[in-house]
């Protein structure tokens, strides 16, 4: 059973920073390609940030792109986001997810798990 545990999340003033966990369980997790999706009230969840199963490739929505950063570290079966220059409208519920390939998708149908996802503020 794969499960996805988000954390990190909070209420931060525009400008700021904040980083993103999750923790995934899975023995095959290092073949996982791995993505962020976020979700704004009244909104549908939206592509944010993807990552392929070595971290070689990664790619970003245009609204997000140049401020915010995914990474992985494949021993601690472990995904981050990295959310800089923070401005209102980023504020979401932000979700992690897992899909059982080697390459993302920008899709969220194209996922397998999801974690229970991470609330994330920002003020102006």
């Amino acid at each position: 059973q794969v499960q996805l545990v988000e954390s990190g999340g909070g209420l931060v003033q525009a400008g700021g920073s904040l980083r993103l966990s999750c923790a995934a369980s899975g023995r095959t997790f290092s073949s996982w390609a791995m993505a962020w999706f976020r979700q704004a009230p009244g909104k549908e969840r939206e592509f944010v940030a993807a990552i392929s199963w070595s971290g070689g490739s990664t790619d970003y929505a245009n609204s997000v792109k140049g401020r915010f950063t995914i990474s992985r570290d494949n021993a601690k079966n472990m995904v981050y986001l990295q959310l800089n220059s923070l401005k209102p409208e980023d504020t979401a519920v932000y979700y992690c997810a897992a899909r059982i390939r080697r390459f993302y998708s920008y899709y969220s149908y194209d996922y397998d798990y999801w974690g229970q996802g991470t609330q994330v503020t920002v003020s102006s």
